[in-house]
């Protein structure tokens, strides 16, 4: 795979990926989409056991990034089944809980679908000094922030991403910042900004993301290309958002994913949702290249799936 660094939010998923030639599997084929998801999954099982406030807890970071640590989990894929359990490291399997309405409706509200509605924002600049900036902003939903009585502002909506399980890395504290889905991400080369992006979508953003970085850098599709590729995501760990449920082996899967390759998902133990065309992976990129003559070039890409969304060059 071509050496960039997306930074820690999708490392764990990349570092375990490199264990696998998707190039060779083609792109979307059942192979790619089986590999690409087992591997969010074991990535976001961690997130559900480790991840946390730093300045309160102790997240083990340089072993979740390891190459070492990511070779044990790549060796939990099975080629041809889907995990039905959540597998963080250290820990037996944690069988899955699940109210499917819940997690329908929460995931139709995250991701895009052509009507208008509200979303986390998102804003990728890069310029030709390679001055970089990726903003995801998110948290003042009213309609999931009630107001505190007799005080008249509401609360936050990230707050809810506490865990209430006493001694847990993102146990509720005083002071203490939630863990987020927020992934906007600035992607280096020889250590400068190469290619910024993200997407909104809860906790979609980090498949959403990881999907592109891997259209463009490891499959070479252009940066428009990469964005309105056909997407994928799963519903298999607990959302962050109440009420905090998951179905195991959930597949979510854009309707333009050739139906024989979602038919042999099936056939492997995933529970295919067959969604619109264009319904999910909203991600915006920009980037910042040399040309052969030393000459930089900038370019930016938009997806089509959630309006209004743009970009522009100048």
């Amino acid at each position: 795979m071509p050496h960039l660094d997306p930074g820690p939010r999708h490392a764990p998923a990349l570092t375990i990926l490199e264990h696998f030639d998707l190039a060779a599997m083609g792109h979307n084929s059942a192979d790619y989409v089986h590999t690409v998801i087992e591997a969010l999954k074991l990535a976001y099982a961690d997130r559900e056991a480790y991840y946390g406030d730093p300045d309160f807890a102790n997240v083990p970071l340089a072993r979740l990034l390891s190459r070492d640590y990511a070779a044990e989990r790549a060796r939990l894929i099975d080629p041809r089944r889907a995990s039905l359990e959540l597998r963080p490291g250290g820990y037996p399997p944690i069988r899955s809980y699940a109210r499917a309405a819940d997690v329908d409706a929460a995931l139709a509200r995250a991701a895009g679908d052509g009507s208008r509605h509200g979303d986390t924002t998102k804003l990728d600049i890069i310029d030709a000094e390679g001055n970089a900036v990726s903003i995801t902003t998110s948290g003042g939903w009213l309609h999931s922030s009630p107001v505190i009585p007799g005080l008249g502002f509401p609360l936050g909506t990230r707050g809810q991403m506490f865990s209430l399980q006493p001694g847990h890395p993102n146990a509720l504290a005083p002071g203490k910042r939630p863990r987020s889905t927020l992934t906007p991400t600035l992607a280096l080369k020889a250590g400068r900004p190469c290619i910024v992006f993200g997407s909104p979508g809860g906790d979609c953003q980090d498949q959403w993301a990881l999907q592109f970085l891997l259209n463009h850098v490891l499959l070479g599709l252009g940066l428009q290309e990469a964005v309105e590729a056909p997407t994928f995501w799963s519903a298999h760990v607990p959302i962050s958002f109440y009420p905090r449920t998951c179905v195991p082996g959930q597949l979510h899967a854009e309707s333009r994913i050739d139906q024989r390759v979602l038919a042999d998902l099936e056939a492997r133990g995933h529970s295919v949702i067959r969604e619109a065309a264009f319904a999910g992976g909203n991600t915006l990129a920009c980037k910042r290249e040399l040309d052969s003559s030393g000459d930089v070039l900038l370019s930016a890409a938009a997806s089509p799936r959630l309006e209004p969304a743009a970009a522009l060059g100048y």
